[in-house]
């Protein structure tokens, strides 16, 4: 995609933006003229001394409008897009400045979705193509984030339009700079996992007797290829007796040694949920060790049911999300479960799965932290299938259970692609909105 390279360009008279104008083939534009924020463009400055797109605001609210370009595609071929993106005084810059694709037929109108990853039960459906959100990535220069995604076209699609939105920010702004849409040689991506989960009920009477009872389940799940255990709730707690405080132990500790000699051995990733000291506090986790048998990440249990703050446990307050081989990584605890916001901040902060040791739960709520969120949910729990309250099993992106444990002692697996995209009847790819339409941060 050819950009401007000209002198500077200032779009404004009186403090108010022109929409309409174009630049090199992007034009500027508002849904409304009273909400048009100013448009600029500057022929350097941008991560390796490219022009820059402005948009930013003259102090009103709610202003909003995108820098927009239309481009020629060839159905039913790859395409990579790619942006590098500047903020300067946003609130939030999900909400105030992202990108938007859509895929057009040659009278501007949006196309049929013939993409294949639909969810099943929606496949008699004909769904219309809905934009596309590219995601920021991991690359940075200075302050520069890139911004990029790789897409297959629908097949009747002869146009893409893509927007540099800007949105919402009285005051702020936002700087695009070196946009780029172009034919990909890359073939589908596929990064496959096999998540497994544990149902088994640790019968004491020690902390080491428990830790012992799950050796031979995490030799069947190695024996399945798992790249991911997820074991129980406070298994050095069950059944022993002791109270939290005494069942406690720092990580750390003896079970993270024990389990991270398991994990080093058959080289997967273990989460087991355990009672962490730290001083005079103690906590309810969830602990992640790799393949190399270290201690990747804790999570701190955030909601805590009464039993535990009676009996003196302290709530964590963050949201970790870890890299493993595989793909990003959250867990939560039982009665998080009970919390839609658990497990939306994780999935903001990019988990593709979220690893849920839970004594119990309303399965529902599984089907709901799954589905809204658009993650693998891996689940370990010590309810009996017939209790129907909680299952051991893998959740899938619409909600459905994947595996599940029916027996005690039983593991179950399912493998999962993490880049599938799940489309649904007039949302298309869901988990792509979600940091852009969630509610905006409270002032």
């Amino acid at each position: 995609m050819r950009f401007f390279c000209h002198a500077a360009v200032v779009l404004s008279l009186a403090g108010a933006s022109l929409a309409g104008a174009e630049v090199d083939g992007w034009q500027s534009r508002a849904p409304r003229a009273e909400i048009t924020p100013v448009f600029r463009s500057v022929a350097t400055g941008g991560p390796t001394g490219q022009a820059r797109l402005l948009i930013e605001g003259d102090g009103r609210e709610g202003l909003a409008g995108s820098w927009r370009k239309l481009q020629a595609v060839t159905g039913g071929q790859r395409y990579r897009f790619s942006v590098w993106r500047r903020t300067v005084g946003l609130e939030s810059d999900a909400h105030n400045a992202f990108v938007t694709l859509d895929w057009l037929d040659a009278q501007g109108r949006r196309v049929a979705d013939s993409r294949p990853l639909v969810a099943d039960y929606l496949k008699t459906l004909p769904p219309t193509s809905t934009p596309e959100y590219p995601r920021e990535t991991t690359n940075r220069r200075q302050d520069w984030v890139e911004i990029a995604a790789d897409y297959e076209v629908p097949q009747a699609a002869v146009m893409a339009r893509i927007d540099l939105h800007y949105r919402w920010s009285a005051k702020g702004r936002v700087e695009w700079s070196a946009p780029s849409l172009a034919q990909s040689s890359a073939v589908s991506a596929s990064r496959k996992a096999r998540l497994a989960a544990v149902h088994y009920k640790p019968q004491g009477p020690t902390p080491a007797a428990n830790r012992e009872q799950y050796v031979a389940l995490i030799e069947e799940a190695a024996a399945q290829k798992a790249d991911l255990v997820v074991l129980g709730e406070t298994l050095t707690y069950v059944n022993t007796g002791l109270s939290y405080a005494d069942a406690a132990e720092p990580i750390p500790g003896p079970s993270t040694q024990f389990f991270g000699q398991l994990a080093r051995k058959h080289q997967l990733y273990l989460v087991a949920g355990l009672l962490e000291r730290a001083g005079h506090l103690v906590y309810n986790v969830s602990v992640l060790i790799g393949p190399d048998g270290n201690i990747l990440g804790r999570y701190r249990k955030v909601t805590l049911p009464d039993g535990e703050w009676e009996g003196g446990l302290t709530p964590g307050r963050d949201y970790p999300v870890f890299d493993t081989r595989f793909g990003k990584v959250g867990m939560m605890i039982c009665y998080d479960g009970f919390f839609p916001e658990v497990a939306r901040e994780l999935t903001l902060k990019g988990a593709e799965v979220i690893a849920w040791p839970v004594w119990g739960c309303n399965p529902q709520l599984a089907k709901a932290r799954a589905a809204e969120n658009h993650v693998y949910l891996v689940s370990s729990t010590y309810e009996p299938v017939q209790s129907n309250w909680m299952l051991s099993a893998i959740w899938s992106h619409t909600g459905d259970t994947l595996a599940q444990g029916q027996q005690w002692g039983t593991v179950s697996i399912s493998e999962v692609d993490l880049e599938t995209v799940t489309r649904w009847k007039s949302l298309g790819d869901f988990k792509g909105r979600i940091p852009h339409h969630t509610p905006l941060p409270k002032r």
